[in-house]
């Protein structure tokens, strides 16, 4: 005879052949809990619950609390390997900011253009909602430019640069090469009077 673990105002008594049918009910509350607010907080733990729980189901009185334990445990490792491997959630995590400083350098297009009153952009990898609020420093960006965010500004409103009027070390080598190379060719030339 199975004793009754714990008995409720109403009468329902839960003992130990209701655990599998309370894993699949937390797991697939978690379950639901993830799909309201995706970010993976609930689901390694809602499908590891869900799994040992339907296996303790189809196993019935072989399922003792020690074996959906177990379950639970091995359901947990395959979930996390599982998330990781598929990654469900984009790039590793990557695209997710820690703090606004973490913009800086970030780099994305113009959504809606713009100026040093208003505008949008779209960054490569802003987390998961990659659109932001931005000014330029002088003039204006059109739609579809590229951009690289110069101050996260707190994270609400980003001072952007177009990619176009950046110069970097590279380019002005390159460039202070081809104005010595033409006053070269130019004191090369014969005078003409």
């Amino acid at each position: 005879m199975v004793t009754p673990t714990v008995a409720l105002q109403s009468g329902v008594e839960l003992g130990p052949e209701m655990l599998p049918l309370l894993l699949v009910v937390a797991g697939l509350g978690l379950s639901i809990a993830e799909a309201m607010a995706p970010g993976a907080h609930f689901a390694v733990l809602g499908v590891a619950l869900l799994g040992a729980g339907i296996v303790g189901l189809l196993l019935g009185p072989v399922a003792g609390p020690l074996v959906l334990a177990a379950l639970v445990l091995v359901f947990g490792v395959l979930a996390l390997v599982g998330y990781r491997r598929f990654d469900l959630y984009g790039d590793s995590g990557s695209g997710q900011t820690t703090d606004s400083d973490s913009l800086r350098g970030r780099t994305g297009h113009v959504t809606e253009r713009v100026t040093s009153q208003q505008g949008s952009v779209k960054l490569d990898r802003g987390g998961f909602d990659p659109n932001y609020a931005a000014r330029s420093m002088d003039g204006e960006i059109p739609v579809g430019t590229e951009i690289l965010v110069v101050d996260p500004g707190g994270g609400n409103v980003l001072t952007v640069t177009s990619m176009a009027d950046i110069e970097d070390d590279i380019d002005a080598e390159l460039e202070r090469g081809r104005t010595t190379e033409a006053d070269d060719d130019r004191e090369d030339e014969p005078e003409h009077a």
